[in-house]
């Protein structure tokens, strides 16, 4: 974890302990915000094929949503790459670049809260809807890369699919449970009480109306159908491979699982093999 990251950290960790000596549902509330704001950006510099690129925009929401499409002369392939929590679509200029050599029509965008969209917190049902409504504005789309959070946020999508046999699907260490990714952004907090988990699953359900064991891509896999290259790191620390482990153990005839070992979260998906394994799966 980076040094402002790690201080950014503390401050909200003093601030939840304060809150919760006077009311541990203020607490959670504040909490569940914190774990659904992403952190700052830092100041990349926007890649040259991003001057290729058509700017395309949509409400939702109420929140402008922004994204960039690289046409490709008579292409009937597209894709849809979707970036992690804390990132932005920028960060796969790698992906972009080999996918338009290929011969694919490329759209990507900026989630709400992130990069050059509007917003300041997101959740994973948000996440969905804007999934969703790129597809149904810029589709057909029957190709999508998507890295940790917006792994799951796109098996919500394509569960509600009923065609979502077409589709091939590359997820990038998704965070395959929403439970793991909770009680870890606790632990980093120093969060260890049994009853603020408890009160964050309260809110989750009043918000969505789902337990939080519904937001799971083990769960919606039963409903995708889809050619589904999944890639995960062993020593993933924030989408941890043990929470893989018994979907890998099924051998589901539409999933095909590569392992690597030392890659970690973030490096994965800029690792050359990685990448090349993506692009020749789609």
């Amino acid at each position: 974890m980076k040094l402002r990251q790690r201080l950014i950290f503390a401050f909200f960790r003093r601030k939840i302990k304060f809150i919760a000596a006077f009311s541990k549902q203020k607490a959670a509330e504040e909490a569940f915000k914190i774990l659904c704001t992403p952190f700052p950006p830092d100041r990349d510099t926007m890649p040259l094929i991003y001057q290729q690129a058509k700017s395309v925009k949509f409400v939702l929401h109420g929140k402008k949503v922004r994204g960039y499409r690289w046409k490709n002369s008579g292409s009937v392939k597209r894709v849809l790459i979707i970036h992690g929590f804390s990132s932005a679509s920028h960060r796969f200029e790698k992906y972009i670049i080999s996918l338009l050599n290929r011969g694919f029509e490329v759209l990507a965008f900026d989630a709400p809260a992130h990069g050059r969209s509007q917003g300041r917190t997101i959740n994973a049902l948000d996440y969905r809807d804007m999934i969703v409504k790129a597809i149904d504005r810029f589709g057909p789309i029957d190709h999508f890369i998507a890295h940790s959070f917006g792994g799951l946020a796109l098996c919500l999508a394509l569960e509600d699919i009923k065609d979502n046999e077409k589709f091939k699907v590359a997820l990038i260490a998704p965070a395959t449970e929403t439970t793991t990714t909770i009680r870890n952004m606790l632990g980093m907090l120093k969060i260890s009480d049994k009853s603020m988990m408890n009160e964050i699953e309260n809110l989750i359900f009043k918000v969505s109306h789902q337990q939080i064991e519904w937001f799971s891509i083990k769960r919606a896999m039963n409903k995708i159908r889809s050619s589904v290259l999944w890639v995960h790191d062993k020593d993933d620390e924030i989408t941890p491979y043990a929470d893989v482990v018994e979907l890998e153990e099924k051998q589901l005839p539409n999933i095909t699982f590569y392992v690597t070992n030392g890659l970690g979260h973030h490096k994965i998906y800029n690792n050359d093999d990685v990448r090349e394994q993506v692009i020749n799966f789609l």
